[in-house]
């Protein structure tokens, strides 16, 4: 995967405060850390980070040069997003050098069909793998072309790029074919499930003992966004 080159700048400001004030800027909450080194709080160009993002993946090398003079290489290590508005809320990055092994989770993407009248369950849409820090897949593929409904899809059979290595079980199941459910099976479920929604539209406006007028319950204490431990 080729480095996607971004500019970045020092941040002053940290905290739940402090993130907010980067984001109306129209830039996202980073942060630097690993070879020993402290971590370093950056703000990087929404835009420009998001377009590198859609474009190869949540394993895309940056090579990012800081204001303060500093130029790194590294590869996002975990991504927060806002699950309404889709946008980047905070991003931690680890440093990585050119040659460098690392470890990461790419994506499985399962190719051709199987045989007629299977569904195919998905175990694990990722896989971790061991490769140069700058040549990390943006994707990894398995072929289920005419497997039949019984047949599974392991670790081993998932085509690796030269240089790339798996880090888990070969034997790891990726993906398993199943039957498809027949009509006949189909006809058998609909009374059960049909008398569920009947049981759960009963309940529906039931008011238990004591609840008539009370306030909502306050949200339980750490749900909110954890975005300020991650930047601590």
């Amino acid at each position: 995967m080729s480095e996607v080159k971004i500019s970045a700048e020092p941040r002053t400001e940290f905290g739940k405060g402090g993130a907010r004030r980067t984001r109306r800027a129209g830039k996202v909450p980073a942060v630097l850390y690993g070879h020993g080194e402290k971590p370093k709080h950056i703000a990087l160009p929404s835009r420009e980070f998001a377009a590198a993002i859609r474009k190869g993946g949540a394993n895309q090398l940056f090579a990012i040069d800081i204001t303060d003079g500093t130029q790194v290489l590294a590869l996002p290590k975990a991504i927060q997003r806002d699950p309404i508005k889709d946008t980047f809320e905070h991003v931690d990055l680890i440093l990585v050098r050119r040659g460098e092994q690392v470890t990461v989770e790419v994506p499985i993407q399962l190719t051709g069909e199987a045989a007629r009248d299977t569904l195919i369950v998905h175990d694990h849409d990722t896989l971790s793998v061991t490769a140069d820090a700058t040549k990390v897949p943006d994707h990894l593929e398995a072929s289920i072309e005419g497997l039949e409904a019984g047949s599974q899809v392991t670790a081993g059979d998932v085509r690796l790029p030269a240089g790339v290595e798996l880090a888990v079980d070969p034997t790891l199941t990726v993906a398993a074919v199943t039957a498809a459910p027949t009509a006949e099976q189909l006809e058998s479920t609909l009374p059960e499930v049909e008398e569920a929604t009947e049981e759960a539209e009963a309940g529906v406006g039931e008011v238990t003992e004591g609840s008539e007028g009370a306030d909502a319950a306050p949200a339980p204490e750490g749900a909110e966004n954890t975005e300020a431990r991650a930047e601590a």
